[in-house]
């Protein structure tokens, strides 16, 4: 990714009818560089390509540790921070010539292994795997935030959207794909959301070709308001503060007893 990478480098294509995965991995890039200084020998960077037939036709991840930080935007030229805390990274502009080479090699060599391997090789697919849950502890009326986590995904073509009652949700985040280890990719879908009793939320994955769509539900479960997670805290604190100074008192007694007998 920055002016040091070698394109022959840490190179592995997985051609599969007709999906094709350019994985580059190395030490030091610019946006790295300028979060972490020079300490990078301890942790890894994947900067991860891919390019198929299918939408979308081009997709770029980047993971810290096999946690994503950046998608990119092809049609901008621009990263995609997945969480807000990554935004000041996202700005960094200084190898986007390095990714529109890898962009034209991707799509070169998928363009030629397609022809030359049609047939040979049969198609992998995975069957998504969704399930929801939020980012902050549950409490009614205070705003939260809704999380789609689909694991299992090859090839990377799927859609998440958001349903409330059975009524589509228009307000959620843009679906964040992302490479994992055994070239296989994962997805994150957000929604904001004011939690309410009577709340019914599903995730869906769909994928252009299947038949099926996978489905997560969320329903509140029994959330406790905070004070009175507090209270209750408390209370059992206590209690066991008074268990412990009775036992202590038993103590006491039980082991002075020998100690009089034997004065008399």
């Amino acid at each position: 990714m920055g002016p040091e990478q070698s394109l022959g480098a840490a190179l592995l294509l997985l051609q599969l009818q007709p999906s094709l995965l350019l994985s580059l991995s190395w030490g030091d890039t610019p946006v790295l560089a300028s979060l972490l200084g020079k300490s990078l020998q301890n942790y890894t960077f994947s900067h991860t390509l891919f390019c198929q037939d299918e939408e979308p036709v081009l997709g770029l991840s980047e993971a810290f540790n096999e946690d994503q930080l950046f998608s990119f935007d092809f049609s901008r030229n621009s990263r995609v921070p997945r969480l807000p805390e990554f935004a000041a990274w996202a700005s960094d502009k200084r190898d986007i010539k390095a990714i529109q080479a890898d962009q034209q090699l991707c799509q070169e060599l998928q363009k030629e292994l397609s022809s030359a391997l049609e047939g040979k090789i049969p198609e992998a697919r995975g069957n998504p795997v969704a399930e929801v849950f939020t980012l902050e502890p549950l409490e009614f009326g205070k705003p939260n935030t809704l999380i789609c986590f689909v694991s299992n995904i090859f090839p990377p073509q799927v859609t998440v959207s958001w349903q409330h009652h059975q009524v589509p949700v228009q307000s959620s985040s843009p679906t964040f794909l992302s490479a994992i280890d055994g070239l296989g990719f994962q997805a994150f879908s957000y929604l904001n959301f004011t939690p309410t009793s009577s709340d019914v939320f599903s995730c869906i994955v769909t994928r252009e070709g299947d038949l099926f769509s996978t489905i997560a539900f969320w329903v509140p479960q029994n959330p406790i308001p905070s004070e009175l997670l507090e209270n209750i805290l408390c209370g059992i604190a206590f209690g066991l503060g008074i268990v412990g100074i009775i036992v202590g008192i038993a103590l006491i007694i039980y082991f002075q007893k020998p100690c009089a007998s034997g004065a008399d």
